[in-house]
Order: structure tokens, then sequence, then C-alpha cells
């Protein structure tokens, strides 16, 4: 019997902020162009060590930046280790590249957490009702703004009509 995928329902979303492809040769270009320089500027070094350094390190420094996760799951809405209860959200606002930038602008809040990724050009904001927090809303990119935006609002309404009752 072979697993099955996680069944995707109205109330969860699983996406993966990942880089775009192009960032991969741009980064294994620049490590080179750096190993190059380094092996024509320093003498005394064999020149296949610098190549042998700084082209491994320069594609490590990108994982990171493409294993940042955002998941709607039960009572929890997690983006990367950040957990906001669910509960506390009181509307969530898709936002194209435009409204994305307007609400990163010099408008925006100081306090708001932010998780944004320049190569992704969607977003959500969740607007949050938490007296106990000075954070007045999320914005999170996403490559799924509307899917991502519903399931939270269901999600959220789900839990303030249990916590009514």
């Amino acid at each position: 019997m072979t697993p099955q995928p996680p069944v995707r329902t109205a109330e969860t979303h699983q996406e993966r902020l990942g880089l775009p492809w192009w960032a991969w040769p741009a980064s294994l270009l620049i490590g080179a162009i750096l190993a190059t320089e380094l092996a024509l500027g320093v003498s005394g070094i064999p020149n296949w060590l610098p190549y042998a350094v700084l082209l491994p390190i320069s594609v490590l420094l990108l994982v990171p930046l493409g294993r940042l996760r955002v998941t709607v799951d039960g009572d929890e809405f997690l983006v990367d280790d950040a957990r906001l209860p669910v509960a506390v959200i009181a509307d969530v606002v898709a936002l194209d590249a435009a409204g994305k930038r307007e609400a990163l602008g010099v408008g925006a809040h100081p306090f708001a957490f932010v998780v944004q990724r320049p190569w992704i050009g969607t977003a959500v904001q969740v607007l949050l009702d938490d007296p106990a927090d000075p954070t007045p809303y999320w914005v999170v990119s996403t490559r799924r703004p509307v899917e991502l935006a519903t399931t939270l609002l269901a999600v959220s309404r789900r839990a303030r009509a249990a916590q009514a009752s």
C-alpha cells in the first residue's frame, strides 16, 4: 500500500516559498566571479582552491532562503517559526503586487509582522484583533493569496464561533 498525500480541505493550506530557478545559476555565477578574482589576485594558493570553497558556499547560502513554509493547520497560522492562533484574526486581505507595495511602503505600521520575499509579487494582509498583542497585522508573501485568504477566513470564523459558544 502506497502512502497517500495529505488531503487538502478548505481549511488547510500548505505552501513553500522557494526560490525562482534563476537564483541558483546566478548564485553560482557570482561565486565563480569571486573565485576568479581571488585566484588571479592572491598568489601562493592553488588556482582551484577558491572555486572549491566559494562555489559550494554560494549554493549553501541560498538553501535557507527557499525553505520558508506558509501553513494553515488546525487552529494556527504558521509562517516559518511564527505561530498565530486563528481566533485572533479579524480579517484577511489578498494583495496583488501594487497592494503589497502599498502595505509595505511608507505608511506601514512599525509593529507589523512582515515576512516577504521580493521575488514573490503577491501577499496577504492578516488583520488582528488581539488587545494583548501590539502587532496590528501580518503581511506574508504567498503565490496563492486568494486561496490563503479564503482558508484563513474560514478557519478564523470557525474558531471564533467555537469560542462564542
